[in-house]
């Protein structure tokens, strides 16, 4: 398959660290992205913005549709470039890598949930998580069906393991998303709206899931327009119009991230 063309590549081990709380996974200085709407006009996506992200956060961004956040998103996770300013994401500077580095780079360290899943939808779910860890190169063979198994174990989905994605409601298959984005054992989680088509029991449940890996060490970067999952953030950032207007912990939330952001264990 197209992962064994890639395995002799060189690709850095997914980044965990004991002392998580004084490394920073996401940084971004002065980032802008601009796209031309014209020969005169330019629109901006976003406008220098500046943050910084430490190992084991728990982050959500929040603002209407319009004002960057899925953009944010997609630099973070190596999916887009900015037109100005750097990106550093687990140490590594995003502007130095080639498209196919990026690919690499990504299966390792960041695990990204879409909003609409993007669950291939000729594989069943089993097979859909062996894929990331094939493309990935991370996990050995002769781990990978029963290392996917326990990942789908973990969602609540083992008896599903050999459904297609059409056969699964909404929220089982984005259940099955978050467990292909931890096929790799990433240190990163980013999602886009995760709940936003889900009803709010699994919605609550998807809620359920972001904290354990809170728990285990891993760093939430989540785009969503969910109050309960902002609320459960340590930090909240809201964008408007391209910019950051303000970044702070919501009342409701544990105020610093938990002692059990430790080397996480491959699941």
């Amino acid at each position: 398959m197209l992962a064994d063309a890639i395995t002799n590549n060189a690709a850095s081990p997914p980044v965990h660290f004991a002392d998580a709380s004084k490394i920073a996974m996401i940084e971004l200085n002065a980032v802008t992205k601009s796209f031309p709407v014209s020969a005169t006009q330019t629109s901006y996506a976003l406008r220098s913005v500046t943050m910084k992200v430490m190992a084991g956060e728990y982050v959500t961004i929040l603002g209407k549709s319009g004002s960057g956040k899925s953009t944010l998103l997609n630099l973070v996770a190596g999916l887009d470039r900015p037109s100005s300013g750097t990106v550093r994401v687990a140490g590594t500077l995003l502007a130095d890598q080639s498209e196919s580095a990026l690919a690499r780079w990504r299966g390792r360290q960041v695990g990204v949930v879409f909003q609409f899943f993007q669950l291939l939808p000729t594989l069943t779910v089993l097979e859909n998580i062996i894929l990331a860890m094939e493309l990935a190169a991370a996990v050995p063979v002769s781990r990978r069906r029963s290392l996917a198994l326990d990942l789908l174990a973990r969602v609540n989905l083992a008896e599903h393991a050999n459904k297609l994605p059409s056969m699964l409601s909404g929220g089982q298959q984005q259940r099955a998303a978050i467990a292909r984005a931890l096929a790799n054992d990433p240190p990163i989680v980013v999602a886009d709206e995760p709940t936003g088509n889900l009803d709010t029991e699994t919605a609550h449940d998807i809620n359920g899931l972001f904290q354990q890996l809170i728990m285990e060490g891993k760093t939430l970067f989540i785009v969503t327009h969910d109050t309960n999952i902002a609320h459960a953030a340590y930090r909240v950032i809201e964008l408007k119009d391209g910019l950051v207007v303000s970044d702070s912990a919501p009342q409701t939330a544990r105020q610093t991230p938990p002692n059990a952001a430790q080397p996480s264990a491959h699941l």
